[in-house]
């Protein structure tokens, strides 16, 4: 509708003429207010056409509205014989007309760091909705973390809502006008899009007409056209044609990025959208905005948020991304699978999109994760609405970026430190005033600082979504993932791994929860020496005060030198310290760190490993035996079934087989054929059972003495309770610098070695070679 010209009706002449006479104007005068010629203005008074914005112009000066006195194009809508308008007629023409606009408009998606626009169809996962604001549940902390059992925080972080989901569409079709709220990245333009091109394809609400409208376009457009002028200009259509699918109710009115509007707009923008969908209520609404964005409540519009992805919405994505390319989708979600914290970032659409983006490039993740979260973290600081155009209103002009970030580190490393995943509003505020108040040229009235730390966590909130509400005036950090990172930054960018911070750091080595900030911090550090041998440190003096648990540690290297081949002597002591804490101890050893000591120790692992077949495989049959051995030593202490006597004796025979496979020492091998040939018949169920009885315990005393006497292994060491705990720390502590090691950290040669040559070692042999070197 470019340069189309607008004449004024009879009606409207008459309506110009009295606002010039209320306005004490004349022709000339307006002119020269508009800075045009005589001619123009006459041709408005006289209803001839003049150009459209000029037009505009006019009316705005005169405060008219433009479309009640512009007169009505000479082409009319197709009326029946009655006089009534054929609206299915008018709607059909005008959704023929928009449908190669809604198409070029809404049928792609480009975000972030893709190369080329996508199919909205090839990528689209269908979106779910909670009814129910999650900032706005009446919650205590107590209650929410009763919803996020600690266990669950490694599995889940905080992304597990219990809110019942429902499908976007459904909501859609329940709710005649919708503001859809959501976090930044959550898909609600996409949704708005999908929508838009569902409806012209035919498959959602196909007799209606969608109509796209981008509020910041709409906002920023020249001459500040009404929300109908927009429209009508936008579509290409008559007027006359979209005012009829708006009085009819055809329409399906959807309005993107509310919180995208300018400061300076928002006040117009509100008041246009307000009397537009009161001027045309039959028609289905649907506006979109970030949570928090903005106070304004339009009273007829229903307020829900888009949920985070699920585990289903996550691999529907990926399979969409991944299909028909090199790299499989099955493969991404494996690795995902594999990697909780990796995971959780996942559940946000846009860094799902980061994620398969990264994972596209190496068909794999980085080996350094601080890596990956540091470009999720730049994506919602910077990126995000930087691709977009979108330059929001700095709330704060001292607080840039970079030290929303630093500001954001400070309160991570508060927060974790006390165990607190989810914080007041009135804490969180503390913490920003005492950051913003030592900024240069800071405001130092306290009421005025705490204004402005209020608005500070709003802007925080809507602006980037690293911080959001999970209950009334209650916060936490968007993923834990981003919790652990900005801890972890705190330590190594904040406070230049200083001593101190480091010392801090190493103070919780022991701390489950802390596992994950030590590898962020190692893998950010420019040098992680000092770091890892603060931790090496720090893990040997766990077990430095036991002389029961020094001697076994003592144990285990005597058994590792006896190993007849070459190998790393760490990954050799890994290999013994599993199989006697496998067999003496009911620790978690879900992980073995012998496996990945071989792979932080020795990368020709494949090669060395067949090498020391005999001598390894021997030691895991006989691990067998004796861990069946204490497992009937048990059950002989209760009653057990036929059955278990049964299952016993068929795998101690089995495993005694393949023991005398192996080229066993003679005496060995001569001593465990007898055993062998003791078991009863396996056939004779009630005989088995008698034998068990009466046999099984000198039996299993037997087997015992056999494997200590000639493998030097099985020693029952009866820890108490407390020397369990304490090797339980001391392996965990020991599997979590392993990893440190086998992330792509900086770490030099030296030090790498250091730590090599002395771990899992007894504190007497680590005081030993250090007083060599």
């Amino acid at each position: 509708m470019t340069g189309r010209s607008l004449s004024c009706s009879p009606e409207g002449i008459q309506k110009a003429k009295r606002a010039l006479i209320r306005y004490s104007l004349t022709q000339q005068a307006l002119a020269e207010d508009l800075e045009v010629t005589r001619q123009p203005i006459g041709k408005f008074f006289t209803g001839k056409p003049v150009d459209r914005n000029l037009f505009v112009q006019i009316c705005d000066r005169l405060n008219l509205e433009w479309e009640e006195i512009v007169a009505e194009p000479t082409s009319e809508p197709e009326v029946n014989q009655d006089n009534t308008i054929d609206i299915d007629a008018v709607v059909q023409g005008v959704r023929e007309k928009i449908k190669p606009l809604i198409q070029e408009r809404c049928g792609t998606m480009r975000v972030l760091d893709m190369t080329k626009p996508i199919g909205l169809n090839d990528i689209y996962t269908s979106v779910n909705i909670l009814e129910k604001i999650t900032g706005r549940q009446r919650l205590a902390i107590d209650e929410l973390l009763q919803q996020y059992k600690s266990q669950d925080f490694d599995r889940f972080g905080l992304n597990k809502i219990p809110e019942k989901r429902v499908p976007g569409l459904e909501a859609v079709e329940k709710y005649s006008k919708l503001m859809i709220l959501g976090k930044p990245g959550a898909g609600k333009t996409t949704f708005l899009k999908y929508l838009a091109i569902q409806c012209i394809g035919g498959e959602f609400q196909a007799e209606g007409v969608p109509i796209f409208v981008t509020l910041k376009n709409f906002a920023e457009a020249a001459n500040k056209p009404g929300l109908l002028q927009y429209i009508t200009e936008e579509t290409i259509n008559p007027i006359s044609s979209i005012r009829d699918v708006l009085t009819y109710g055809k329409a399906l009115v959807l309005l993107d990025g509310l919180d995208e509007v300018r400061e300076e707009d928002s006040n117009r923008i509100l008041k246009e959208i307000r009397e537009f969908s009161e001027r045309f209520p039959k028609n289905q609404f649907v506006m979109t905005c970030r949570i928090a964005a903005r106070e304004y409540t339009f009273e007829k519009f229903t307020e829900v948020e888009v949920a985070d992805f699920d585990d289903n919405q996550i691999s529907n994505f990926a399979n969409n991304w991944f299909k028909d390319k090199a790299v499989k989708p099955e493969i991404f979600i494996k690795r995902l699978e594999e990697n909780n914290r990796i995971k959780q970032l996942a559940a946000s659409p846009l860094l799902l999109t980061l994620l398969c983006l990264a994972f596209e490039e190496s068909g794999d993740f980085p080996a350094n994760r601080s890596e990956l979260y540091k470009e999720g973290l730049d994506a919602l600081l910077k990126k995000w609405d930087a691709k977009r155009g979108i330059q929001r209103d700095q709330i704060y002009k001292k607080l840039s970026v970079q030290r929303k970030e630093d500001l954001l580190s400070k309160i991570a490393l508060t927060t974790f430190e006390g165990s607190e995943y989810f914080f007041k509003q009135k804490v969180a505020e503390q913490y920003i005033t005492e950051y913003i108040r030592n900024l240069p040229g800071a405001n130092t009235d306290e009421e005025a600082l705490q204004l402005d730390s209020e608005q500070v966590l709003r802007s925080i909130e809507h602006h980037h979504g690293l911080v959001v509400a999970r209950a009334k005036r209650i916060y936490s950090f968007s993923h834990l993932t981003f919790h652990e990172y900005l801890t972890a930054r705190e330590f190594v960018v904040m406070r230049q791994s200083s001593e101190e911070a480091q010392q801090n750091l190493v103070s919780h080595i022991t701390e489950k929860r802390w596992r994950e900030v030590f590898l962020l911090a190692v893998g950010m550090s420019p040098s992680a020496d000092r770091l890892l041998l603060l931790m090496k440190d720090k893990i040997d003096f766990i077990v430095a005060d036991d002389p029961r648990l020094q001697q076994f540690l003592l144990c285990v290297r005597e058994k590792s030198l006896l190993v007849k081949f070459y190998y790393k002597p760490a990954a050799v002591r890994a290999f013994y310290l599993d199989l006697d804490l496998s067999l003496d101890l009911d620790l978690d050893l879900s992980r073995p760190l012998f496996l990945s000591l071989s792979r932080s120790l020795d990368l020709d692992l494949d090669l060395d490993l067949d090498s020391l077949s005999l001598d390894l495989d021997l030691d895991l049959d006989l691990d067998l035996d004796l861990d069946l051995d204490l497992d009937l030593d048990l059950s002989l202490s209760r009653s057990f079934s036929l059955s278990r006597s049964l299952d016993l004796s068929r795998s101690l025979s089995r495993s005694l087989s393949r023991s005398l496979d192996l080229d066993l020492d003679p005496e060995l091998k001569n001593l465990l054929q007898k055993l062998r040939d003791q078991l009863p018949n396996r056939q004779d169920w009630q005989e088995s059972e008698k034998w068990w009885l009466a046999n099984g315990k000198a039996w299993c005393k037997e087997l015992r003495e056999i494997i200590i006497k000639y493998r030097n292994i099985g020693h029952d060491w009866q820890f108490t309770d407390k020397e369990k705990e304490l090797l339980q720390q001391y392996y965990d502590a020991n599997q979590l610098l392993v990893d440190c090691l086998n992330s792509d950290c900086y770490v030099s040669r030296k030090v790498r070695q250091q730590i090599e040559d002395t771990l899992l070692l007894p504190i007497a042999k680590i005081k030993q070679r250090q007083q060599q070197s």
